[in-house]
């Protein structure tokens, strides 16, 4: 099974409509860093994400590492955040993996380590695709107005277009 790692706004946005549980559905397990824990659960406290990310390492399919190689993080912190920069070290390290990241910068950094992508438009439409979403719009326009995400109005209709909505 290919090893899922995670930034944190995949993590938010995602618990942020109740659908968490489509990472577990699809990996099994998703390894987050400290600092993404940090982030989500300690910093986050009372917010989107920290009860549900608290939950699933409790469950045992969220997983804590910390990348290993403090040279390439010290690179990657120069263009990204911490919890960032931790998610594509870890991905680099235990490749072959999947990060899950939504951030721009951040995907065309982990592209540059051929890092395998996906978000949290990816993982919904795959979800839509596996039967586990009726309406991606609907899920899509609950991550809009209460999840806190953005989307141009050119790529919300892209995606629905891909799933045929």
């Amino acid at each position: 099974m290919v090893l899922a790692i995670s930034d944190s706004s995949t993590l938010i946005h995602l618990s942020k409509i109740g659908r968490l549980d489509l990472l577990k559905d699809f990996y099994g397990s998703v390894t987050i860093p400290l600092t993404v824990w940090k982030e989500v659960v300690l910093e986050g406290e009372g917010r989107g994400g920290a009860e549900e990310v608290t939950r699933a390492r409790d469950d045992g399919w969220i997983q804590i590492d910390s990348p290993k190689n403090s040279d390439f993080l010290i690179l990657l912190r120069r263009e990204l955040d911490d919890g960032e920069a931790e998610a594509i070290a870890l991905a680099v390290e235990n490749s072959p993996s999947i990060l899950l990241v939504d951030e721009t910068d951040a995907r065309k950094i982990a592209r540059l380590y051929n890092v395998a992508i996906t978000g949290v438009l990816g993982i919904l439409i795959r979800a839509k695709a596996e039967k586990k979403i009726d309406s991606l719009r609907d899920v899509l326009d609950a991550l809009l107005e209460d999840g806190g995400f953005w989307v141009s109005n050119e790529l919300y209709s892209k995606v629905l277009k891909i799933v045929g909505e």
